[in-house]
């Protein structure tokens, strides 16, 4: 591969010491280096190309500096390991979009949004990027990262110039980030889209907001589990409980399911849940959608004795840290029972956790419990994670942070 876009260059790296012998962790692929782990930590600007050596001064690894993070250096390269060209990010991304290509069901455009980069799982750690129809979404964990890619990397124009090259179409790049409580969006390459744009998953439609929109309006790891959901809706009431725009519920409507409700506590998100079930024409009279706190919207169904045969439990990340996991595994429990109450005798339960703090078994056992503190009794039919376009590989466990149970209460 030619040496352009997307090349590292190879000035003269800094060099930090580790304060104790982690060579067997980084030598087996981890790409974390925490701040605490380094002897004397330097001062140097995000994105510096620093050399990481054990403590007796033997080289282990390259990577690139984050000047805040607690994760002061993520691994690109170890000792000995350079790409002949020196362009690894450039290769990278070409392997890590030609595996997507390899699986993902384009047969006449059914799918066209897709995670791209999955980070430390495709040796490309800080960075994720999905494709959103002819538009790239890219997210940097950290100052680091960031520099890193813009600045050294040019990870933008390597991006759209692969994914053109491997007939995507792609006509813009856009970086999303958080500032404050929200979310804002910038264009790298090309122009950032006025509104939504309309994508394809599994041949059915939904609209994107890469300006404004939380994740865009799709959660791109439940795509699978959105699938699964379609095969085990048909007849049933469906209880679609933060349901953000509606996925879950398009899903369990287009296979068939008698009545859906979605509950989301964005009025923002219920709207686009609606224009998402008119794009599909999907029928609306058998469609509610509820802008309600999904735990006051489960105490009035329990009140009001209303039952459902299916029911989906999708939140957000309830524990955010390793210091909020016990009131995450209370908060899970909670809500657990409170679903547990409305699945009607012999209904399914699919109850999904984004927390990578919390463990499986740890989540399985809220399900559990849960059910029980309601006087119903959970049996686990299959325990199941993300789509494979976000991989999780050996060498990064935190990678491995969805899980989505699927069982009959």
């Amino acid at each position: 591969m030619a040496r352009t876009k997307g090349a590292v260059s190879r000035a003269p790296s800094a060099r930090v010491v580790l304060a104790k012998n982690l060579a067997r962790s980084i030598r087996r692929g981890h790409p974390w280096i925490f701040r605490d782990a380094l002897r004397t930590p330097p001062t140097l600007p995000d994105g510096a190309w620093v050399t990481v050596t054990a403590p007796d001064g033997q080289p282990l690894a390259t990577g690139f500096w984050d000047a805040r993070s607690a994760i002061a250096v993520r691994v690109l390269e170890l000792a000995g390991e350079r790409e002949s060209d020196t362009d690894a990010v450039e290769t990278r991304v070409v392997e890590a979009i030609d595996r997507r290509l390899a699986f993902i069901d384009r047969v006449d455009v059914r799918t066209d949004a897709f995670r791209l980069i999955h980070g430390e799982a495709d040796r490309l750690p800080g960075v994720h990027a999905d494709l959103y129809g002819e538009a790239i979404s890219i997210r940097f964990d950290g100052g680091g990262a960031r520099a890193f890619y813009l600045e050294r990397a040019e990870l933008p124009a390597v991006l759209s110039a692969v994914a053109r090259a491997r007939g995507l179409g792609v006509t813009s790049v856009i970086e999303r980030g958080k500032r404050g409580d929200g979310e804002v969006a910038r264009a790298l390459v090309g122009a950032l889209p006025s509104g939504e744009i309309e994508v394809r998953e599994n041949g059915l439609c939904f609209g994107v907001d890469l300006a404004h929109g939380q994740k865009g309006g799709l959660f791109l790891d439940q795509r699978d589990n959105r699938a699964l959901v379609r095969t085990l809706a048909r007849g049933r009431r469906v209880l679609n409980l933060f349901g953000y725009t509606g996925g879950f519920s398009i899903y369990a409507a287009a296979g068939g399911a008698a009545h859906t409700t979605t509950v989301d506590v964005a009025r923002e998100a219920i709207q686009a849940a609606r224009r998402n079930f008119e794009r599909n024409q999907l029928p609306l009279g058998a469609a509610e959608l509820h802008a309600a706190d999904a735990f006051a919207f489960l105490e009035r169904a329990i009140g009001d004795r209303i039952s459902y045969d299916l029911v989906i439990s999708d939140p957000p990340s309830f524990a955010p840290s390793r210091k909020a996991l016990p009131a995450a595994l209370r908060a899970y429990r909670r809500l657990h029972r409170l679903c547990a109450t409305v699945v009607a005798p012999g209904g399914i339960f699919c109850a999904a956790s984004c927390s990578s703090h919390v463990r499986a078994d740890a989540f399985a056992r809220t399900i559990d419990e849960g059910a029980a503190d309601a006087g119903r009794r959970f049996t686990l039919d299959e325990l199941r994670g993300a789509a494979p376009d976000h991989p999780v590989a050996p060498f990064f466990p935190e990678g491995n942070y969805l899980k989505f149970a699927v069982g009959r209460v």
